[in-house]
């Protein structure tokens, strides 16, 4: 069991905060793409409805964004850079993430609530073919949690890195201080 037994630093708070603010910014841009692509129902309504289907992957990207953003922050404000290859503008899980919301909408439309998405569905045959786009459709809701899974793994494995390195930084700080004698 790990204990804490030190105040956070600045740096850590600072992390939070941004992961914090980037969460909640995640779940919002949800709701707001449920609202606005569901004009046939009161944005109370569709937002209920989204909450009710979809809750675990509305929380799940949020908190999956979240502490992928509070890893990278907290780990730049340590000097270490956990991601040293460039994976795009927003990061290797943004993809995911992306995908993942994507098919959570389709789960909804049943429902009566992301009615324009219909729209996009109806495109779905003539670029995938029918059976990829029958697919699509109906394993909407297990591939959107494929796409959380795949948020979550990133996570894990950003997490991996950075304890990887701050294991390393406090070997090099040892020996260092084993070096000068201090």
């Amino acid at each position: 069991m790990l204990l804490i037994t030190k105040k956070p630093s600045y740096n850590a708070k600072k992390a939070l905060v941004k992961a914090i603010i980037v969460g909640i910014i995640t779940t919002l841009i949800y709701f707001i793409v449920v609202v606005a692509t569901t004009p046939s129902l009161p944005p109370v309504a569709a937002i209920y409805a989204a909450f009710r289907i979809n809750s675990i992957i509305i929380f799940g990207l949020a908190i999956g964004v979240g502490t992928q953003i509070f890893i990278s922050s907290y780990s730049k404000g340590l000097g270490c850079r956990i991601d040293k290859k460039k994976k795009g503008i927003l990061g290797a899980g943004s993809g995911s993430t992306a995908i993942s919301s994507f098919f959570s909408f389709f789960s909804l439309v049943p429902l009566g609530c992301c009615g324009s998405w219909l729209l996009i569905l109806s495109f779905l045959p003539s670029i995938f073919g029918s059976s990829l786009s029958v697919a699509l459709i109906q394993y909407s809701k297990s591939l959107s949690y494929i796409g959380l899974a795949i948020v979550s793994g990133f996570t894990v494995l950003s997490a991996f890195k950075l304890h990887r390195e701050l294991k390393q930084m406090k070997k090099e700080m040892v020996l260092k201080r084993l070096r000068t004698g201090i």
